[in-house]
């Protein structure tokens, strides 16, 4: 059985780099939260799916030189795989509540209809989010 590839702070640097790279312009657009607002759950579901699947793809089906099978695991997820998502999902995030976003674009409607549309809203901006973040990891 071949030794497993650990996986790299500098990894998650790049991940990271390319995540919030990308996510900035679509967490300060109204637009985006417009499309959150008409979302249903079966969008939200459907869209991070669609998220997985770039990620994954990405990662394993775009890169040749990688193998999941050969890197280290997290109850049998690569944990570059978990990396990338928690980058996706987590700069869009931060970036969201660091710049008020919620507050602004949402600010008529009660709190908890507030939560709901920014976590589709996440969503929404972790789809490109996920493309920095694989891309800057591929590359570098």
């Amino acid at each position: 059985m071949r030794e497993r590839k650990k996986h790299e702070l500098a990894d998650t640097a790049q991940q990271i780099v390319g995540g919030f790279l990308l996510a900035g312009p679509f967490v300060v657009t109204q637009e985006v939260w417009m499309l959150a607002q008409n979302m249903t759950i079966f969008h939200s579901l459907f869209l991070v799916g669609i998220i997985m699947s770039i990620g994954y793809g990405g990662l394993y089906g775009a890169d040749n030189d990688r193998d999941p099978r050969t890197e280290a695991a997290f109850f049998g997820i690569p944990v570059r795989f978990v990396s990338v998502v928690l980058v996706a999902f987590g700069s869009v995030a931060i970036l969201a509540f660091a710049v008020t976003a919620p507050n602004q674009f949402l600010s008529d409607l009660p709190p908890a209809d507030r939560l709901a549309v920014t976590f589709r809203a996440i969503s929404v901006g972790s789809l490109f989010s996920m493309v920095g973040a694989v891309t800057t990891d591929s590359i570098f």
